[in-house]
């Protein structure tokens, strides 16, 4: 009998491990959320709109109104060239502007050595800049200091190329 009862809570075991590691699985991007930082003035409503776009995609997102991005960008290191209406940190990178989240996740899992993402200007298109007008064409540009380059290019939320990778 004792036998029988052991077997039974080995079983209860087993089919408690085999749920739990389902749900770890199928855990929602929500469940595995990484806090962004945003950085925006009061009046901007396409930066509500990418703060949007960041929770939809399954950031948790904390938002800080600022009348003047300007310190915050110059302590992240933000050059004008790159700079757009909002400013973003998230795992000690900076995202500037309206940076899909896929590149923002793309740059949390390969972990380069570089200062953050930046989408210069606002595009037509971009998330947070939707209308109903064609999208402009915008590059997704990765930057470290003064060292900039192309990371990816899109069409509006179309990912048109990337570089290769080895």
């Amino acid at each position: 009998m004792s036998r029988l009862v052991g077997m039974s809570a080995l079983g209860g075991l087993i089919i408690a491990a085999l749920i739990v590691g389902v749900m770890l699985l199928t855990a929602s991007p929500a469940a595995n959320a990484q806090t962004v930082t945003v950085h925006k003035t009061p009046w901007c409503g396409c930066c509500a709109a990418w703060v949007d776009h960041l929770h939809d995609e399954g950031f948790d997102v904390i938002v800080k109104e600022e009348e003047d991005l300007t310190p915050i960008r110059s302590q992240l290191g933000v050059r004008a060239e790159l700079m757009s209406c909002h400013t973003a940190d998230v795992a000690g990178y900076v995202v500037e502007g309206h940076v899909p989240a896929r590149e923002i996740r793309r740059l949390l899992e390969e972990k380069p050595d570089v200062d953050g993402l930046s989408i210069p200007g606002m595009p037509q298109g971009s998330p947070g800049m939707e209308t109903p007008n064609a999208p402009d064409p915008f590059d997704v540009i990765i930057f470290s200091g003064e060292d900039a380059r192309t990371e990816a290019s899109y069409r509006g939320t179309r990912l048109v190329s990337e570089p290769a990778r080895p």
